[in-house]
């Protein structure tokens, strides 16, 4: 009985001990965690202090209204990136993270392995070699038996790109290229609508622009006509628009679509994104009335109903049609994307966006189809104070966050040395307790001696 008693004590003193210990043992983990914070805020700070502003001022060179929800899902993306040295500076740029977000749902952790994904692809591709240096050389005969092109913008400024795919001769497109060379000149254009027609379009529209409004036509397309090696070349092409170049669709009018080619249509989104189908408007003949509403009549080729016949060019696909073709334009609109290095409204002032080939005076109540509206010099230079006035406000908040960022690790610092000293208190606690017992043990352990020599006796 007494025995049973000895043992239950050391177990509640066993317990007694664990509870003694157990606050402190969650304050340890706390301070670790405090410590790992501490750490990643410390690896990303001279980042913060370089590339933050830089950002922003990215943001804000075309920036509108912006959602302040979004805002903090483009930070924390960019933080978590930047704390594992995952984010290159060409794709510091806040409506490039926001691309990624909205393609999965505004769900961190996916759009970070989206664009890490992203990355992985560009290397194993070079891209930027593809970018830089790939020739199509094809160029013209794959024009004439695959008719496709950009044509100017439609009423918010965005590119207008249209296919005439029912035209496509695929048996032809296969004798003058290969499948291969036709993806690298589609990744071409991919790259070179992020870098020259959207900030074109963006500096024209005094506007972010970030995404293209399209435009194809499948009279007489159909799954007869329509080969293996056609749906194998859209599969592929689909695939890297939606992982690699995500949210650049903002429309797809899908135009004269007969019997036939709706039966081939139940195959082809069959593999495609909820999100990129939700774009998507299949129309049969009576499409003009809607695209008209988001094309004016003067950038919509005569084949389609406009008014624009692009005859002394070789008609309206084979020009390229808009801002970006023009050479002042193009030239001050280049670092406006990834660089961060002027704000949008430092470079406007070097451009008269109505001196632009093509240009109209618009009437009132009527905006140019291009230009969106005209601008004076004297508006730009107005602009340009804005937009100093709007750099300084901007500085000002990444000072005060690099302050706050200061303070925080400051008070990090200062609890962890509190923490600390207590941990060291109670250490010497412990080691006393600890002492304690085992004096009792072996003072336990002689008085056994001692009886048991009394026995002996």
């Amino acid at each position: 009985m007494e025995e049973e008693h000895t043992a239950a004590s050391e177990a509640e003193e066993e317990d007694q001990d664990w509870l003694y210990i157990r606050p402190y043992h969650a304050l340890v983990f706390k301070t670790l965690e405090k410590l790992i914070i501490s750490k990643m805020s410390f690896k990303s700070i001279d980042r913060l202090i370089r590339r933050n502003s830089k950002t922003k001022l990215s943001r804000n060179i075309v920036d509108g209204i912006y959602d302040q929800k979004e805002e903090q899902y483009v930070q924390s993306l960019r933080e978590l990136l930047l704390a594992n040295n995952q984010l290159p500076e060409k794709f510091d740029d806040y409506h490039v993270l926001l691309r990624f977000l909205k393609m999965r749902g505004f769900n961190i952790v996916k759009a970070k392995e989206m664009f890490l994904n992203m990355l992985k692809w560009r290397e194993e591709c070079a891209v930027d070699a593809i970018a830089k240096d790939f020739k199509f050389e094809e160029y013209d005969a794959v024009k004439r038996c695959y008719p496709h092109g950009f044509h100017g913008v439609d009423r918010f400024g965005r590119p207008l790109y249209i296919e005439r795919i029912g035209l496509v001769d695929l048996n032809k497109l296969m004798q003058v290229s290969s499948t291969d060379r036709y993806v690298k000149y589609h990744i071409s254009e991919q790259e070179k609508t992020l870098s020259l027609r959207y900030p074109a379009c963006s500096l024209v529209a005094k506007k972010h622009i970030g995404s293209t409004t399209a435009i194809f036509d499948v009279k007489g397309l159909g799954m007869n006509n329509f080969s293996k090696s056609g749906r194998d070349l859209f599969i592929e092409i689909q695939k890297i628009d939606s992982n690699y170049y995500p949210e650049t669709l903002n429309q797809l009018y899908i135009i004269n679509a007969g019997a036939g080619f709706r039966a081939l249509w139940k195959v082809l989104k069959a593999c495609m994104e909820a999100r990129t189908l939700a774009k998507i408007q299949v129309l049969g003949t009576n499409y003009l009335s809607t695209i008209l509403e988001a094309v004016d009549p003067s950038n919509l080729p005569d084949f389609l109903g406009g008014t624009c016949t692009c005859s002394a060019t070789g008609g309206c696909l084979l020009q390229d049609k808009g801002p970006w073709t023009d050479q002042e334009i193009s030239q001050a609109s280049k670092g406006v994307f990834g660089k961060g290095q002027k704000s949008f409204d430092e470079i406007s002032t070097t451009v008269a966006c109505e001196n632009f080939p093509g240009h109209q005076e618009p009437s009132v109540g009527k905006l140019h189809p291009i230009s969106g509206w005209k601008r004076t010099l004297g508006m730009l230079l107005k602009d340009n104070q804005v937009g100093d006035t709007n750099e300084n406000i901007q500085q000002n908040k990444v000072n005060e966050q690099i302050s706050e960022k200061i303070q925080e690790l400051e008070n990090c610092s200062a609890q962890t040395q509190e923490t600390l000293h207590a941990l060291l208190q109670k250490q010497n606690e412990l080691a006393n307790h600890i002492e304690q017992l085992r004096k009792l043990l072996r003072e336990a352990a002689n008085a056994d001696n001692k009886a048991n020599v009394l026995i002996l006796k």
